[in-house]
C-alpha cells in the first residue's frame, strides 16, 4: 500500500470538538454561529421542524394516558 493510499483511509480527528451542521456538514467555532447559519441557510427546514403545532401524530403513534 502506498503512503497517499494509505493517508487516503485515515479520517481526521481536527475540529472533532466544534460543532457541525448535520445539513451540510460546515463545522463553526460555537454553537451561536451554528444556530445562526442554520436559521439563515436552512431556514424552511429549521421553521417546519421548529413548529411543533403544525404536526400531527403519524398512523400507528400509540398515546400513553
Amino acid at each position: 500500500m502506498t503512503d497517499r493510499v494509505r493517508s487516503m483511509m485515515v479520517l481526521s480527528m481536527v475540529d472533532q470538538h466544534k460543532p457541525k451542521c448535520y445539513l451540510c456538514s460546515n463545522v463553526f467555532e460555537n454553537l451561536g454561529e451554528l444556530r445562526k447559519h442554520q436559521e439563515d441557510s436552512h431556514k424552511e427546514f429549521m421553521e417546519f421542524h421548529n413548529d411543533t403545532n403544525s404536526h400531527s401524530p403519524t398512523p400507528g403513534d400509540v398515546t400513553i394516558f
